[in-house]
């Protein structure tokens, strides 16, 4: 194999399939990235046996066809440092890859590309399609309340409701409930997987942030398809049963608070500077007609703060871990929100003044 490329974009797709590198394996294979020029033209592929990622292919001068893995992190770490502006990659029948660029010239050796792993395949057939920004902010929203522990493992994946016109996300950890509801480009009928957060994770650092990149979603009965358009990203899915998560959530209150979100987070964050644990010295909440008192003792002090907000029915005290609730507030995006509750051991559920695109479930802790 012989090639030539821009470093710059030799490094932009190293970038993104080093995300289906893996770091910790028994399979020395698994910690390359395997490069391949064809016919097709000049692709780099990264495959860890969960995520799996394949560059388009990459603008390239192919001198000779050829496939050669190379080992991630050495690769990335020489491509970094050259100091031309092209790169000249090369290989002998025995996988020695010579790198030549500027004043620079670097040997190493390889491995044969039919050791590494084929990426699965995923037939085409169930397309769903949405704005590669709106499922980015999707993500960032909700994937804070995966479980971290394996002890249920649906739990740390997020269920995707994708229907024909729209797609929810959910999370659940055992103590809140993330939702999020957007709309899709195009769909296929009703289908619900669940995503591990890894890849959900190593997703939203390739996502575009652009507002006209979009995005294909195929589905098969054990994985799902990603395609960038920069790349394809395929991920095995987790089997089982979601929680019934949708019945946790209830119009019915109590109590009901709409209040500035800044002012809430500032005040939680403050109140919270005096306790090292948060969910053994929760913050107390007493919500009255005037607006919200925040209270925090530890025994390295107290704190006390209030915040303004239109109350309507009950008077209510009430407890929280802090970073649940700072959690859940920062990831919205209006400035004002609907705080509804029960009774002081129900759950906190927070809601848009308007509309139906997010939901936030929130236990409380015993006071």
């Amino acid at each position: 194999m012989k090639l030539t490329c821009s470093k710059d974009l030799l490094l932009q797709y190293i970038n993104i399939v080093n995300k289906a590198v893996s770091n910790r394996t028994t399979l020395p294979i698994l910690e390359c990235i395997l490069l391949t020029a064809n016919e097709r033209g000049f692709i780099m592929t990264g495959n860890d046996l969960e995520i799996g990622i394949r560059t388009a292919p990459i603008e390239a001068e192919i001198q000779e066809a050829g496939e050669v893995a190379i080992e991630a992190r050495i690769f990335n770490e020489i491509v970094r440092r050259l100091n031309g502006e092209s790169v000249t990659i090369a290989t002998d029948e025995d996988y020695a890859v010579t790198i030549v660029s500027g004043s620079s010239e670097f040997k190493i050796m390889g491995q044969s590309g039919e050791d590494f792993p084929t990426l699965p395949e995923v037939e085409q057939e169930k397309l769903y399609s949405m704005e590669q920004a709106k499922l980015r902010d999707m993500i960032r929203q909700t994937i804070f309340s995966i479980a971290q522990d394996g002890s249920k493992p649906v739990l740390t994946g997020e269920l995707f409701e994708l229907r024909s016109n729209s797609v929810h996300v959910v999370s659940v950890d055992g103590y809140r409930i993330s939702f999020r509801k957007n709309s899709l480009l195009t769909g296929s009928g009703d289908t619900d997987v669940i995503v591990p957060g890894k890849t959900l994770a190593e997703l939203n650092k390739i996502l575009s942030q652009e507002e006209d990149d979009t995005l294909s979603i195929y589905l098969t009965e054990k994985h799902i398809l990603f395609d960038l358009g920069t790349a394809v990203m395929v991920s095995r899915l987790i089997e089982g049963d979601f929680i019934r998560y949708a019945q946790s959530f209830s119009e019915d209150y109590k109590t009901k608070v709409v209040i500035n979100k800044s002012e809430l987070i500032q005040a939680l964050e403050r109140a919270s500077l005096v306790s090292r644990d948060n969910r053994k010295t929760p913050v107390r909440l007493m919500i009255r007609a005037n607006g919200m008192d925040i209270t925090a003792r530890s025994d390295m002090g107290t704190a006390h703060e209030n915040v303004t907000a239109e109350v309507e029915g009950d008077d209510l005290a009430i407890a929280f871990n802090p970073r649940y609730l700072i959690e859940a507030l920062r990831s919205i995006e209006e400035e004002t929100v609907k705080m509804i509750f029960m009774a002081s051991l129900s759950p906190c559920t927070i809601l848009p003044e308007e509309g139906d695109s997010f939901k936030y479930l929130i236990l409380p802790l015993r006071m």
